[in-house]
């Protein structure tokens, strides 16, 4: 019998499966690794995986507590011996610690993984497992500074509105206060006046992450370095006269309760705030290159805040807009919307010569003896601006604290750069007073955003709350 002979095309095929195999064993190697290293925690902690009521069978809710040990939220026993969530605080941190019944909001959700976690050594789980009772769950720290969430909330009061504060160089969030708010405590006795479609309060909207606002004069930040990048030579040479009313054709843009600011240039016009020069500024804008500038700075995009819900910042004004539509977005108005924790970043990045660092909550967990599981780590979103452009509008930013609108943050004790803003939003309604800022002006260590809904003068209302923050920030040395 004749021997066959190999057949070369077939062995090729063979071994091109044999290949395929591998990859692919490979590949499935690659991503199962992958998954447990990184997407295991949010696959887990997902609101719709049933596994995660396995966890509660088995271990207590652990406690939630503030950066230097306050308690914030703990688990404790009823007098009929069940479980209830319990928050010593009330409404001073509803929004951002959050709630636990009705689902999950605030650090509630975002450590749901970790507080269902039990990292008690073995003699002690098998204690519990021969007692028939719970593991405790773990501790988790957030980044939260107890003094600045009491000075934030005392500050704002009972106005509507918010406060986010947090650390430019590390993202650290120290402070988020959004009123008018709920109590944790019983937010399930009052889930049906809460979630009520009658309700225009609005109480379980974080306004901090949730919230949009026109932006109003803070704004001019982004108009600013829009005239600086295609300008970067000259833009200090800018002149305009302000004599309260800008007028251009048919349009008339007001300055603030028709306030005329004279020869304004580049510097004075921001820090006075006048809306006549920046209106006419934004007529000689490229509005492409103003739509890149807005982009870069997140609007329209998703924002690096991982398990916090929010809204995104709209910038819609495109090539081909009309005058009215560039006069009215060039300081902040039109359809042009922001969060405050947006605004915040935005600041924070300039504070920090260009780069947004990621901002956080949770800063580590602990087991019930007090040790390390985990630690969180500031983490860079990458650069927004270069630092000579965040160095520019520092300077135009200190000018606002030592020259303009932003006098209330205006001390010998340290210096600060801001930014303030009325925004208005209906006709017949008072406009949203809006304050931004950061100190020391040269050393940042703390950015501070404020708005108060319908309140006014975003120098007169916003300032002061964010002057008590960094006075208590500051004094700590």
């Amino acid at each position: 019998m004749k021997k066959a002979e190999p057949n070369p095309k077939a062995n090729r095929n063979i071994m091109k499966l044999v290949y395929g195999v591998i990859i692919l064993f490979l590949g499935m190697m690659v991503y199962m690794g992958y998954f447990l290293q990184i997407k295991r925690e949010d696959v887990i902690n997902n609101s719709y995986n049933p596994r995660l009521d396995s966890f509660a069978e088995r271990v207590t809710r652990g406690e939630i507590l503030a950066s230097d040990g306050t308690v914030l939220a703990q688990t404790q026993l009823d007098g009929e011996g069940n479980e209830v969530r319990v928050y010593p605080y009330g409404n001073l941190y509803d929004h951002v610690v959050g709630y636990s019944a009705r689902g999950k909001t605030g650090v509630e959700a975002l450590a749901n993984f970790y507080l269902l976690s039990s990292h008690v050594n073995l003699v002690e789980q098998a204690a519990n497992l021969a007692a028939g009772e719970k593991n405790p769950g773990d501790c988790v720290y957030t980044t939260l500074d107890h003094e600045l969430q009491q000075a934030a909330s005392s500050a704002l009061g009972d106005r509507r509105g918010a406060v986010i504060a947090m650390e430019p160089d590390t993202g650290k969030i120290l402070a988020m206060v959004s009123k008018p708010g709920y109590d944790p405590n019983t937010v399930e006795a009052d889930w049906e006046s809460l979630a009520s479609p009658e309700n225009t309060q609005g109480q379980l909207l974080n306004r901090v992450t949730q919230g949009l606002y026109p932006p109003g004069s803070t704004f001019k930040i982004v108009t600013a370095l829009e005239y600086m990048r295609e300008r970067p030579q000259d833009y200090k040479d800018y002149h305009f006269d302000c004599d309260g009313v800008y007028e251009n054709g048919e349009y008339q843009i007001r300055c603030y309760h028709s306030t005329a600011h004279g020869s304004q240039d580049f510097v004075r016009a921001f820090a006075n705030s006048c809306n006549g020069a920046f209106a006419n500024l934004g007529l000689n804008l490229e509005l492409s290159g103003f739509a890149a500038t807005a982009e870069d700075l997140l609007f329209n995009s998703s924002l690096p805040l991982s398990g916090l819900p929010y809204s995104k910042s709209s910038f819609v004004m495109k090539e081909g807009a009309d005058t009215w539509e560039i006069l009215q977005t060039s300081m902040g108005q039109g359809a042009t919307q922001i969060t405050p924790i947006h605004n915040a970043m935005i600041t924070a990045a300039i504070a920090n010569g260009g780069t947004l660092m990621k901002p956080y909550l949770l800063d580590r967990v602990e087991n019930g003896a007090g040790e390390e599981i985990k630690k969180f780590l500031p983490e860079a979103y990458g650069e927004l601006m270069t630092a000579g452009e965040a160095a520019g509008l520092t300077e135009l930013m200190e000018a606002v604290v030592t020259e303009g609108t932003g006098s209330a943050v205006r001390t010998d004790a340290y210096s600060a750069a801001a930014k303030t803003g009325s925004a208005e939003f209906e006709t017949g309604k008072e406009t949203h007073a809006w304050f931004t800022g950061f100190a020391p002006a040269q050393d940042p260590k703390l950015v501070v955003t404020v708005i108060v809904e319908e309140a006014g003068s975003g120098g007169a209302v916003a300032g002061p709350i964010a002057r008590t923050l960094f006075d208590l920030y500051m004094s700590r040395g």
